[in-house]
């Protein structure tokens, strides 16, 4: 099966990610025939998820430009809060985002949009310990498994992953994913 062949999905990692929110995403897009690019502070380095698997950086985020990808994924974990104090990282996210560009985030990784400034407006599904942090931001929380709004694709926790990975490739693989800028703000 080979959904998204020539496409460039964007993941961000950092030290303390959630390990599967990283990994599960990682191997089902490339099994759809998608290229992944992993991009942390350091090109190369390996970074240690919540549970110790280590997952190895492809590029540096300060580098990239997001022109260049079809799909932003963030995943979950302690590493949002360290990700969100980049700039580059916000600007990276408010870019995929505005460009009606799939942006898939799961858990804690909604707090990457909150800093981005970009949650206005938009139903979504978190963990519940940011629920108030989304809210506070303009967004319609609601408890789901996965839940789409325009270009944004949310999920709560690791057991949300088969439906979470089931909407970034539907998303992805459909003609209608460059919704357009005029088309994401209400």
């Amino acid at each position: 099966m080979t959904p998204l062949k020539g496409k460039q999905v964007l993941i961000f990692i950092e030290d303390i990610y959630e390990d599967l929110e990283l990994l599960y995403p990682k191997y089902r897009l490339i099994e759809a025939a998608a290229d992944v690019t992993i991009a942390g502070a350091e090109k190369d380095r390996v970074y240690r998820g919540k549970n110790g698997y280590p997952c190895k950086s492809d590029a540096t985020y300060d580098h990239l430009n997001a022109d260049d990808f079809d799909a932003l994924v963030i995943p979950g974990g302690f590493a949002p809060d360290k990700l969100r104090r980049s700039d580059k990282v916000l600007e990276l996210t408010r870019q995929i985002h505005h460009s009606g560009k799939p942006l898939a985030h799961i858990c804690h990784a909604g707090w990457i949009p909150i800093s981005a400034g970009i949650m206005k407006g938009f139903r979504c599904t978190s963990t519940p310990g940011i629920k108030d942090d989304l809210i506070n931001a303009g967004a319609e929380w609601v408890d789901e498994d996965v839940v789409v709004d325009r270009n944004m694709i949310s999920s709560r926790k690791p057991d949300d992953l088969p439906a979470f990975c089931r909407e970034i490739i539907r998303m992805m693989s459909s003609r209608a994913t460059n919704f357009g800028a005029t088309q994401l703000n209400r």
